[in-house]
Parts: structure tokens; sequence; C-alpha cells
């Protein structure tokens, strides 16, 4: 049973005593072959963020996966600030599910956190037999020791929004959290907030129809979702589902306020640009309401890369869309962070006032509007001038800035540029051939503000086996993405 102390459990005690946290040191980050011609396995990269080493900004360890084409993608921990309270719990376990092949993998990060090995894998069958689910996204761990894993899709390739259930212990499929006949039609992200008996899921779209590449006429068979799940966290079912409508397509990344006592938090809209606030309202229910747009823009001189028919479609949106594809919050829920993948900014928004925020920041990493590219912009709402390719330690970015990651005192945000490897291909046929890198930002937290560390950079063009693709980073102690407070 949880034992009552100060710091003796994995994690911190609030998400304020984290932001006085240690600097990070290394990050976890998984890379990918499938999709890039590359035979490999995906692995994961251990790389060295810090300035006073001498292996700074290199990988300095590789754990590659048994199998290919696995598709890692995002990751979480057997425990987090959610058992501060129990001393016999200790983060030392990193959970990589495989969104492609819905395998599990379990790797030992106590051990010797700078080279991670492999402790377990979870079969796709046990997955598939033991709760009808498949292709696995997020990790959460639990208070009560457990692990969840959303899943968005079942067996068959079909979408499917439901919840596996992994024992902290043996890492065992235990079940379903939902329970029978209650899954969503699709899943993606979740987060949840005990102390309001509430968890929040999301939807992406079903796993055959974005396998490949982004397929715009799937938009209207209806195999994207556009829903936010409402869910009661102590009797596991579906309470309500807010439609977010067309402006709130392709719901992604969700975060409540990591306040624990929080009922509101943001989740970003891919599609269309939009983020939306959802909050509980005086009557006890949730809502829902746009708080962000990043309008479209309107270009010409698109070039279609050689792809499969189904996919060039999806081609064509880019020129309208931001794509914003992930989103964070700083510990102490001042500002917001996202990524628009297409346009290629970060954004940062002040979020004080919780329904009106206000832009900060912005910086262009990349992206598909380069001022020496093809793409003319013939109309732009906000009359931004075409940016400049972004050049660092004399590498051309390639690709645009994706996933995110803040340090724990919120001053420094890593970036990598790889979002799916099915729409790598299609969107930043470059990247395939290059390689993503990882770029670090300092962030200016007293008025808001972003600039490029000059002297940072990551490139997985020049890894051993070949370009990689990075995707989520992962601080061994845990940070603002991993962590929930009870």
């Amino acid at each position: 049973s949880a034992t009552k102390c100060t710091g003796c459990g994995p994690g911190y005690k609030s998400p304020l005593d984290a932001m006085k946290g240690p600097r990070e040191e290394i990050v976890y980050l998984p890379c990918i072959y499938r999709n890039t011609g590359i035979k490999k396995p995906d692995y994961l990269a251990t790389v060295d963020v810090d300035p006073k080493s001498p292996t700074y900004c290199q990988v300095i360890h590789r754990l590659p996966m048994p199998n290919l084409n696995d598709e890692l993608h995002h990751s979480g921990w057997n425990a987090c600030s959610s058992c501060f309270g129990d001393s016999s719990k200790k983060r030392n376990r990193l959970i990589l599910p495989s969104l492609i092949s819905s395998r599990v993998y379990i790797v030992d990060t106590g051990t010797d956190p700078r080279a991670p090995q492999m402790h377990k894998i979870v079969e796709p069958t046990d997955i598939f037999w033991k709760t009808g689910l498949a292709n696995p996204h997020t990790t959460h761990c639990l208070g009560n020791g457990q692990i969840m894993i959303s899943s968005i899709g079942d067996p068959s390739g079909n979408g499917k929004g439901g919840f596996i259930l992994l024992d902290g212990k043996t890492f065992e499929v235990v079940g379903n959290w939902e329970l029978p006949g209650e899954a969503a039609p699709f899943g993606y992200d979740f987060w949840y907030q005990p102390r309001h008996n509430v968890m929040m899921s999301t939807e992406w779209g079903a796993p055959k129809a974005l396998r490949n590449c982004f397929n715009a006429a799937v938009l209207s068979a209806g195999l994207y979702g556009s829903k936010i799940h409402v869910w009661d966290w102590t009797t596991h079912k579906r309470l309500q589902s807010l439609d977010l409508g067309e402006e709130g397509a392709i719901p992604l990344e969700i975060r409540f306020l990591h306040d624990p006592a929080a009922t509101e938090g943001y989740v970003g809209c891919a599609l269309q640009g939009t983020v939306f606030r959802f909050y509980r309202t005086p009557k006890g229910e949730w809502a829902a309401e746009k708080v962000i747009h990043v309008p479209s823009k309107k270009v010409e001189g698109w070039a279609l890369p050689v792809m499969p028919s189904e996919c060039v479609s999806g081609k064509m949106l880019m020129g309208e869309y931001c794509l914003i594809t992930d989103i964070l919050i700083s510990l102490d829920d001042r500002f917001l962070y996202f990524s628009n993948w297409l346009h290629g900014d970060i954004r940062q928004y002040d979020i004080t006032n919780r329904r009106n925020p206000r832009l900060a920041g912005q910086l262009f990493l990349g992206g598909s509007i380069l001022n020496d590219g093809p793409v003319k912009v013939l109309e732009d709402p906000e009359n931004q001038s075409q940016p400049p390719p972004r050049i660092i330690k004399g590498k051309r970015i390639p690709g645009s800035p994706q996933m995110l990651q803040l340090s724990l005192d919120g001053k420094r945000l890593y970036v990598t540029t790889s979002l799916y490897s099915g729409w790598d291909k299609q969107f930043y046929p470059e990247m395939i051939k290059e390689g993503s890198v990882m770029m670090q930002i300092d962030v200016n937290t007293a008025n808001g503000g972003l600039k490029v560390n000059k002297n940072f950079l990551v490139d997985f063009g020049k890894e051993p086996n070949g370009p990689a693709l990075a995707h989520e980073l992962r601080y061994p102690g845990g940070d603002c993405t991993s962590d929930i407070w009870l």
C-alpha cells in the first residue's frame, strides 16, 4: 500500500516541484526505418544533451528491436509522479508500443540509464486475443501500479478506441480498461484527472486508412475522427462524446493542465489548425470551445512526388492547412506550445487567460513554404513572409518541426521532425533520404519568445545503418507529457 512520505516514490510531488528538478542530461527517442527502404529494425536511441559532456549532441547508445517494420512511435513509463507516494515503485522501465506491428517492448532503463536493454516483449497476439484491440499508441502509468495504453484500431485495421491494461510488475496483458462494448469508434491519445473522476481521449483514424499515407478522400468516407470522449475514471463508462465538427477534425494530442485540481485543458486538432479548450461546465458536464485557429494559406506550385494514387489527394491539402501535430503545456500551466508540421513553424502561446491564448513566440524551422522552394504563397491571412530555409551547424534542415519536449524548468524546447513514416515519405521525401534531426530552442519564460540554439543539432541522417526517422522524446526522470499528478 502507498506510504506517506516525501520524495520516496518516482517523479515529483507536484508540477511546480518538478520545475525545480535537475537539468536533463540524456533523452530517449525511437528511431524508425519503416517506409525508408532500409531493411533494418527500429531502435531506441539515447542522446547526450549535457553541454558539459564530451559526447554532447551525440547518439551514445542504440537498442535495436528484434523485428522489422514495427513503427515505434510514442513511449511511456511503468511508474511516474502518479505513484510519487509509493516507495516500492521505481521509474525503470520504458514502455515502447509499436503503432503498426502492435508489439509492445518493455525496455530496462534502470540498470544502466545510458545503455537501455530489452526486458520483455508483449506479442501482438496477446493484445489481439485478450483485448480485441490493436495499434497501441499512448502509454500512461496509473496510480494503482498498472499501465494503460490507448489503441487506435482492432486487429483487422478498423478504427477502435479502447485501452489495454498491463500489469506493472510482470507486464502481462491484463485485459481492457473500458467496459465491453464501450470502446470509441476511433482512438489516439488520452489524459486522466482523478480528482475530477475523469479521463479524456481523442481520435486519429482507422489504421488501414492511414497506414501508408494521408488520403484526403477518406476524410469524407468517415475514416478519420473528430471527437473527444469523456470517461468516468472510476466506473470506466464512456459518458460523453464531444463532436468538434469539421473545425476540430483529427483531434490528436490532449493535455489537461498539470495542476491536478484543474478542470480544463487543450487539444490540438490537426487538419484545420485549431486548438480547442475543453472544460467542465457548472452543471458538471464537459464541453469544448475553439480558442486558437492558424489560418490556412492559399498557395501554388506544389510538386506531386511519385506515390500511390490513393495518396495523391493528400498532397493537394498541403497548401491549405498547417497541420498542428504536437502540443504541450509548460509545468506551471503558463505556456502552450504546438508545431505546424506543414507550414513549418512552432508557436508559443501565453495561456494565463485560459479562454484567450495570446501568441507570445513563433519560429520557423523548415516546412513546405520556404522562400527558395517551389511553393508560392498567394494569400496569407496572417501576412507573414515566406521563411528562409533553416540552417543549423551548416546543415539545411529537411522536413519540419513535429514532436516537442520541454525541459522541466521550461527554458529549453527540444524538437524532432518526423511525424509518422508513411506521412514523412508523402510530404517530405527529402527527410527519408537525409534523415530527421533533433533541435533545441531557447525559450524566454519571462515574456515569451523562441530562439534557435545554433550550437545544438543531432543529425539522424548520419546513423550507422542509414538515415533514420526520430520521433518522440523522453527524459529518464519524467517530463511534462509523461507525468500526471493525482
